[in-house]
């Protein structure tokens, strides 16, 4: 891997750390500021809000400046984000803030992949880096429970600044204070991000253009025959994964009794498994093998069902390994095919701002479903439930849909997948 790769790792590693951490904060912020179950549920979703809004936009933006400094920008936004959380603003709308900044990062993030790197290198560059995201989802979600547990949380407090009352009066702001200096590492890294020989696409006069462009590069890939099938992929799988973060500590607070500090260590425990699998499917997989993984989404839709049924923490652990294990594997080979046919067909930025969308669009929707069944009095057994029969039974369609496109046309799936695998190699 080219040097630069690992700054772009480290980069990653820091400002997803900060993301699941202050995920763990910003719940329970809500919780002990008496809010209702539905607005904790429902930062999944507001995260989600401007990857949906502004996704005509941040792919374009990200071609046309250099993708470091792009990353520098949405690191800085996200702490802002912070800073508006710990001065007073709703939870929910400051979250929504660093999910801005989420959304900008991201196709920069994954763009400069495909223009520092061959294609035969990609499948085992998105597992270095899901298997790296996974680590700090672990992490993250770990460290924002800890930062606000019984033996951290009162060193924190007793910290202060002289002459200056910060208003830091919480365990949750303690541990969102914290973030801040993690999203400012993050975009130190991005500073050193190198500048690759890809040429840059101008922002045209007329932003609004950008929506019909951004229509026309949705249209081109659901049109691919391989990239609707990982666009279809990967887009429900992180729709359930990014609902299920909130989901397990919903399960864990009712079947095992766990405070939000207990229950997110549970979380990291599917990550955990999702980090192993990525690790596994970047060694054993090709890009042209990509399709064959899709009976594991319909297995890990059933898996999800089962969780109802456990009790134990000693049958959950291996439990939620498996899970995670199975998305993980699942995702990584997806996710690089994905990428290589947007970047075939539109360029690296403009691939990723639809892939953004398209995920973000099912997070936000799965989201707004779960809290509003929630705020109806649907219990954490019944949304997990719902759930996994959604995840069973769409990827069971994607795998009908992706051999109909075998059978009716053979021949341009065929070629399709001949130029994954000479570009693979």
């Amino acid at each position: 891997m080219k040097k630069g790769f690992y700054t772009i790792m480290a980069a990653q590693f820091c400002s997803s750390l900060a993301d699941n951490a202050l995920f763990v904060a910003a719940v329970e912020l809500l919780k002990t500021s008496g809010a209702q179950e539905w607005q904790r549920a429902a930062l999944v979703p507001m995260f989600a809000l401007f990857y949906v809004v502004l996704a005509p936009f941040v792919g374009a933006f990200a071609d046309a400046f250099p993708k470091g400094k792009v990353m520098f920008v949405s690191n800085t936004i996200k702490v802002a984000g912070c800073l508006l959380m710990l001065f007073g603003t709703h939870p929910l709308v400051a979250y929504a803030l660093v999910g801005l900044g989420a959304a900008a990062y991201s196709p920069a993030k994954y763009g400069i992949l495909t223009e520092l790197l061959p294609p035969s290198q990609l499948v085992k560059a998105n597992g270095w880096i899901e298997g790296l995201t996974i680590t700090s989802i672990i992490l993250g979600v770990v460290l924002g429970g800890q930062l606000m547990g019984a033996h951290v949380a009162p060193h924190l407090l007793a910290l202060d600044l002289p002459f200056v009352d910060t208003g830091i009066d919480t365990p949750p702001e303690a541990a969102i204070a914290c973030m801040v200096l993690f999203y400012i590492a993050a975009a130190l890294f991005n500073l050193r991000i190198p500048r690759t020989e890809s040429a840059l696409q101008p922002l045209p006069a007329n932003l609004f253009s950008l929506t019909y462009d951004f229509w026309l590069c949705n249209q081109r890939l659901w049109r691919d025959k391989l990239g609707q099938i990982s666009l279809a992929t990967t887009t429900l799988f992180w729709g359930v994964s990014g609902n299920l973060r909130y989901i397990v500590l919903a399960w864990a607070g009712v079947a095992l009794g766990y405070s939000t500090t207990q229950a997110s260590s549970l979380v990291g425990v599917v990550a955990v498994g999702t980090a192993v699998g990525a690790i596994v499917a970047s060694v054993w997989m090709r890009l042209d093998w990509a399709t064959r993984v899709i009976p594991m989404g319909v297995a890990m839709g059933l898996l999800v069902i089962f969780m109802n049924a456990i009790r134990d923490l000693h049958v959950a652990i291996p439990f939620f390994v498996l899970l995670g294990g199975l998305g993980g594997f699942l995702v990584v080979p997806m996710n690089a095919l994905l990428q290589h046919r947007g970047h075939n067909l539109m360029g690296a930025g403009r691939s990723i701002a639809v892939q953004n969308f398209n995920e973000q669009a099912c997070i936000l929707l799965l989201g707004a479903m779960y809290a509003g069944t929630t705020k109806a009095g649907l219990s954490a057994f019944g949304a997990i439930t719902a759930f996994g029969v959604v995840v069973a039974s769409v990827m069971a369609l994607i795998g009908w849909w992706h051999r109909r496109n075998v059978r009716l046309h053979r021949d341009e799936v065929n070629h399709l997948l001949d130029i994954a695998r000479s570009d693979g190699h």
